[in-house]
């Protein structure tokens, strides 16, 4: 999708994701103020790409669930290296400081809470960096939801393989 500009397979991902997260978390319903946050990208990155594919796959997933999405809950503020390049200490010290808290969160409410919404989950390092910036900020965040998990031995073999 975001390697070979195919950015309409956001579409049919996010659904699939909306549809598991109703089959999998039926305690969440639309009057739940969980707003739908995606990974933003660097404004340059995003020029250059042309689109943030977390955010296409947020608008698909807030199309199935009737959730809130707020795209610009969070901002990139700092230009990192692409992670599939780097090891799993690499990514966590990649993405220190980040992001920074995006002109939909200035004026928050403080009973609402977050799902973060992401393209694939390799180490954790980016949510974990959006997660510190928004609870800085006071905001709950429920978790983070992605359409892709690499697996373990993957990891290692593209780790040592780069």
């Amino acid at each position: 999708m975001k390697y070979e500009n195919q950015p309409q397979i956001a579409r049919p991902l996010g659904q699939w994701l909306g549809e598991a997260w109703q089959a999998n978390s039926p305690k969440f319903s639309q009057q739940t103020q969980l707003v739908v946050v995606p990974i933003p990208l660097h404004p340059s990155k995003k020029k250059q790409r042309g689109y943030n594919q977390a955010a296409l796959i947020a608008q698909s997933f807030c199309e199935t669930t009737g959730f809130k999405l707020k795209l610009n809950g969070l901002e990139r503020v700092r230009e990192t290296k692409a992670q599939y390049v780097l090891s799993a200490s690499e990514r966590e010290k990649n993405l220190a400081q980040a992001f920074g808290l995006g002109r939909d969160f200035r004026h928050h409410n403080p009973n609402t809470q977050v799902l973060l919404v992401d393209d694939i989950y390799t180490t954790g390092a980016t949510g974990k960096s959006a997660v510190q910036t928004l609870r800085q900020a006071g905001i709950a965040v429920l978790g983070l939801a992605a359409t892709a998990a690499a697996l373990k031995d993957q990891q290692t073999k593209n780790s040592s393989a780069t």
